[in-house]
């Protein structure tokens, strides 16, 4: 039986045993009184039982946990931040590989250059560079690890300025399925280097990543303006057209959400559907003051709360929106410009969200996110104007049924202009849409790759591309 389709049971005794003994980690089994907190991942619709959890201190230790789950057969599972909506940083019957405790980070600013394990949050990478006022493209959620938001594309703030995560690697050290440490970069491995930048982690776990860093902050013009949905569409048509003019400094991201109960929040907008329009402008200050005006007179707007905020203070905005726990179920794709149909079926949907916590989520691309490094990576789609992302989230299991038929439904109403799908946001049913997160070229080259440093598919509780013959 084949890794890609073995669920294996627990491994005998005496070969787990013997994997304690090379490991300097922590194991975790089932009935030790640890694991049921061990195996829980973000998204609280996922509930899986792995045989063993290897937390582990060091290379040494991902190194033998790869090799006991080749030897005995079983799945594997990689957990870094688990924040992944799809849950594949847990199985059933298998092995998960969590590198939670693995948090170095070593930066380095005469060169603007960090190092990071992967173990690391965003918030925890974020305070080592800011005492530098350096930053590199990060996730939005400041819990989100670093890991496998990077192989998987990286969009945040930052985006439009400096790309995506992805393209801010400028190399990494491996554990391959048969045991071995690789450098990859462009000198180095560079198959391999091209794959992960992208490739998710379809082709080893990485132990080491090293990120170009920019000039950012401490202080950036960030916040966002909140509008009725009532006045969504004539928002949208603005914001279409305002957008598609800045410069590559200002990043934006359209939210249709539950408007909250907060201060600045007017409050006959609390608790109701609203349309938000938030922004990060990584430049002067009043130049980016200058491009926002528009968007602040526009309206205008129910509640205006742009202003100059601490980088790190941005990046952590969002935080509240995504507690651990909560059950997830996402969509996404990739769009050209906001047209007329596309503005109305955001506005169908958004005036039917199924409870307080849904959201739709519109990212802008562009500038520096369409410009791939020089040695080329393969995370791809680099024409489309936005990402769109459907987020059910609910608190209930019984209600799960109403949530992802409503992201189901926008999404499968947004299809016709797709241009692909975001693999980072991909949920359970990612499988199936694997091939469209990437270029057609670039998904074969892929498949090739796998073969070479993965021909068994050991690595496969990801966006999994399948080895070739």
């Amino acid at each position: 039986m084949t890794m890609a389709t073995q669920t294996a049971p627990p491994a005998a005794g005496e070969a787990v045993e013997s994997l304690r003994t090379r490991l300097r980690g922590e194991m975790i089994q089932p009935s030790d009184e640890s694991y049921d907190e061990a195996r829980r991942v973000w998204n609280g619709s996922i509930d899986k039982y792995p045989a063993l959890i290897v937390r582990c201190a060091g290379v040494a230790d991902v190194i033998a946990a790869v090799t006991f789950a080749r030897e005995q057969g079983l799945v594997v599972a990689v957990r870094g931040g688990a924040h992944n909506v799809a849950g594949n940083a847990t199985c059933d019957g298998g092995l998960v590989i969590d590198l939670s405790t693995m948090k170095g980070v070593r930066v380095d600013p005469a060169n603007r250059v960090a190092r990071a394990e992967p173990g690391v949050t965003w918030r925890e990478f974020d305070h080592e560079t800011q005492a530098f006022g350096l930053a590199t493209t990060g996730g939005l959620v400041s819990s989100t690890g670093i890991a496998g938001f990077t192989l998987g594309g990286g969009i945040g703030w930052l985006t439009r300025k400096h790309g995506f995560a992805c393209d801010n690697l400028r190399s990494v050290d491996v554990v391959t399925a048969d045991g071995r440490l690789l450098t990859a970069s462009p000198i180095q491995n560079a198959d391999l280097f091209w794959g992960i930048r992208g490739g998710g982690g379809n082709f080893g776990i990485v132990t080491s990543f090293e990120f170009q860093l920019h000039s950012v902050g401490p202080m950036v013009l960030g916040g966002g303006v909140f509008y009725p949905l009532q006045q969504g569409r004539d928002v949208l048509r603005f914001y279409r057209t305002w957008a598609a003019h800045l410069p590559e400094e200002m990043t934006t991201l359209v939210v249709v959400a539950t408007a909250p109960p907060l201060p600045f929040i007017p409050a006959d907008l609390q608790g109701k559907p609203a349309i938000i329009v938030a922004l990060c402008h990584a430049g002067d200050r009043e130049a980016g003051e200058a491009l926002a005006r528009p968007l602040r007179e526009f309206g205008p707007p129910a509640a205006d709360v742009i202003g100059p905020i601490p980088y790190t203070v941005l990046q952590a905005l969002h935080d509240p929106e995504a507690p651990p726990g909560m059950h997830n179920y996402w969509k996404s794709h990739y769009l050209g410009d906001l047209e007329d149909p596309e503005i109305e079926i955001v506005m169908r949907h958004a005036a039917a969200l199924p409870g307080p916590l849904d959201q739709i989520h519109i990212h802008q691309l562009g500038g520096a996110a369409a410009r791939p490094p020089r040695e080329g990576v393969s995370f791809g789609h680099r024409d489309a104007a936005y990402a769109l992302n459907v987020i059910g989230m609910w608190t209930e299991a019984g209600e799960a049924e109403s949530q992802r038929r409503w992201v189901r439904d926008a999404w499968a109403a947004m299809e016709p202009f797709s241009r692909g799908v975001y693999a980072n946001f991909l949920g359970e049913e990612g499988q199936a849409l694997v091939k469209a997160a990437y270029d057609e070229d670039a998904y074969a080259r892929l498949v090739a790759l796998k073969g070479k440093y993965d021909p068994d598919n050991i690595f496969q509780l990801n966006q999994n591309i399948r080895p070739g013959t």
